[in-house]
Order: C-alpha cells, then sequence, then structure tokens
C-alpha cells in the first residue's frame, strides 16, 4: 500500500512538472532557424540580421544553421516534419513558392505542411558582371546574345531560383538565348563570377552589394520596375526591357498546425525587430527593404507567386537537376 502511494505521488509530481513546464512563456529554450543556401547569401545575411535583434527581445539563443541542396528542398522537408512548438523555423526565400514546379515529388506539401510567419523583406536582383567585363550596359549583352546565339551564359542560385527566373524573364523578353548555369546558393555563383568563371551573374541585392563596394563587380542594371534606393545610379532592367519586373523575397515559415497564438507571437517580434531603425537601416545598407506582413498576408503572398510563375516554368520546361 505505501508502495502505491509513493508510485502515485511521483506520478502526481511529474504531471504538476509537465503542467508547469508546458505553461512556461515561449521561447523557454534555444530556437533553431534554418537557412536553405550557404552561408554569405543573402537569405544567411537577412536572417542572422533578424536572430541578433530578436534573440535580445527573448533573451534566448536563436541557432542559425546553413543547410543547402536541392533548391531550399531538404532543409524544408526537416521543417515539415518538425514539432509545431515554435522550435524549429526556416527562413525561406521565394522560390519556395515555385519549387512544386520544377520538383514534381516534393517530400511535403507546399502550403499544407507549413505555417505561414512573416514576409519579412524583399530585394531587387541584380545583373553583375566582372568590374574588367567589356558588358557595359544591357544593350551591351543583348547585342552579343543576339550576334551569338546560346555562347553567354549566367549563373543563378539553382534551378528555379528568384536569380533563376531573372535570367529566363530576360531571355524571354528580349527575345534572346543565353545559358542558365545553376549554382547551390548565390555566394558560389558571385564567387565564380569573380573568379572569371563565367561572363555575368544575376545576384540579390544584399549579394551583390559588398562586392560592388569592394569593386570587384559591376552592375549593369536592377531587376525591379523602378531603380533601387541602395543602388541609385543604377538602371533598371524595364529601362532597356520594357515590361521588365521581378524581386526575391525572404519570409520565415514554421511546421503546419502550429497553434495560432505561438504564430502570432513569433510573427509580432519579427515584424518588430525587421522594422526597428537599426535593422532597417542595416538592411537597407545590404540592398534588401523591409517589409514585416502579417501570417495572412505572407500566405497569399506566397500563394501568389505559385500561380504567377507556375505558368512560366512549365512553359519553359524547368526542371530541378
Amino acid at each position: 500500500m505505501a508502495g502505491w502511494v509513493w508510485r502515485t505521488a511521483i506520478v502526481a509530481a511529474a504531471m504538476v512538472a509537465a503542467g508547469f513546464a508546458s505553461a512556461q512563456p515561449y521561447p523557454a529554450k534555444a530556437v533553431h532557424i534554418l537557412v536553405p543556401y550557404p552561408s554569405g547569401g543573402g537569405v544567411d545575411v537577412l536572417t542572422r540580421t533578424l536572430a541578433e535583434a530578436v534573440s535580445k527581445t527573448w533573451t534566448q539563443s536563436i541557432v542559425v544553421e546553413n543547410r543547402p541542396g536541392a533548391g531550399g528542398v531538404i532543409a524544408s522537408q526537416a521543417i515539415a516534419s518538425s514539432a509545431p512548438d515554435g522550435y524549429n523555423l526556416i527562413m525561406v526565400a521565394s522560390g519556395h513558392a515555385t519549387n512544386p514546379f520544377l520538383y514534381p515529388k516534393l517530400p511535403y506539401d507546399t502550403f499544407k505542411d507549413f505555417s505561414p510567419i512573416s514576409l519579412l523583406a524583399s530585394s531587387p536582383n541584380v545583373l553583375l558582371v566582372r568590374a574588367d567585363s567589356p558588358f557595359k550596359s544591357v544593350s551591351d549583352v543583348i547585342a552579343a546574345a543576339k550576334a551569338k546565339p546560346g555562347s553567354l551564359s549566367f549563373a543563378h542560385a539553382g534551378n528555379g531560383t528568384s536569380t533563376h527566373l531573372a535570367g529566363e524573364l530576360l531571355n524571354y523578353l528580349a527575345k534572346i538565348e543565353i545559358n542558365a548555369i545553376p549554382y547551390k546558393g548565390g555566394a558560389p555563383a558571385i564567387n565564380d563570377l569573380i573568379g572569371g568563371q563565367i561572363p555575368m551573374s544575376f545576384n540579390n541585392g544584399p549579394e551583390s552589394v559588398g562586392q560592388l563596394q569592394a569593386g570587384t563587380v559591376r552592375a549593369l542594371a536592377v531587376t525591379t520596375a523602378s531603380r533601387a534606393p541602395f543602388l541609385p545610379d543604377v538602371p533598371s532592367m524595364s529601362e532597356t526591357v520594357p515590361g521588365y519586373d521581378t524581386e526575391v523575397w525572404w519570409g520565415l515559415l514554421g511546421p503546419g498546425n502550429m497553434p495560432p497564438d505561438l504564430v502570432a507571437k513569433i510573427s509580432h517580434d519579427f515584424v518588430a525587430a525587421v522594422n526597428t531603425d537599426a535593422v532597417k537601416e542595416r538592411l537597407g545598407k545590404l540592398g534588401a527593404i523591409s517589409i514585416g506582413s502579417t501570417p495572412d498576408k505572407f500566405a497569399a503572398k506566397i500563394k501568389a507567386d505559385y500561380d504567377k510563375w507556375g505558368p512560366i516554368i512549365k512553359a519553359a520546361g524547368m526542371k530541378a537537376e
């Protein structure tokens, strides 16, 4: 009898402890954010900037882990299979919305298996050439491509990424043929550009700014319809190619079926961080524009890009390698 009472007391104590633990405010331990691309790229820079800011609010560590591969699919699969408790998140780029068309057998559902938290920032992509390149303008590139179709190539961060789509949109609208060469992220692409292995590259703003300041590369154009605040002297692509307009965005996702109040909490804190003067200034210098949306607006953005780019990717016959 005494043993039964003792065991009951132990179970009761454990239940009380479990209830206390579950009632602890979030986050009660370190939060992990996966970056689906290599260190040094735009997604990585944005994530680390925000992680530093939000960790001060939370007084908990935010561990940023780079897990590149398969256009973000590897990292996304890891998050999709995680517990929906907010301790494992992912910072995705706009390629998240187009991966279903590039990987017909994705190991997750792009919509059902994720909880949108916030669309945090965006940036134009930039068409870059080496500092000593003979190409001085987009018109020079188009003229060379028309003179020798298929003789030129451009680097991009991976099949179906915004930088890949930026190059294909130039091909489509200018009626030229520049070969698309995929890399495992924007940083390796720009490294090969600097090294002379490839004549041009489409990169997002945060990847481009440092190299532009160092003078290792030159910007021929930004991909948004108007000029970018951080590169006011660089033409927009639409100034040479009418109708051209595209960008890259970044947003935070969690596993599917996260409790709405937890999503709201994380969204609120990241939106607050991305809209502080310090972070806005930091991102602005990197070539990114702070946004900070609600979860619903981020979900709508993913769906809008899915609808916009799906037919274009199918028509171009683009597939992941």
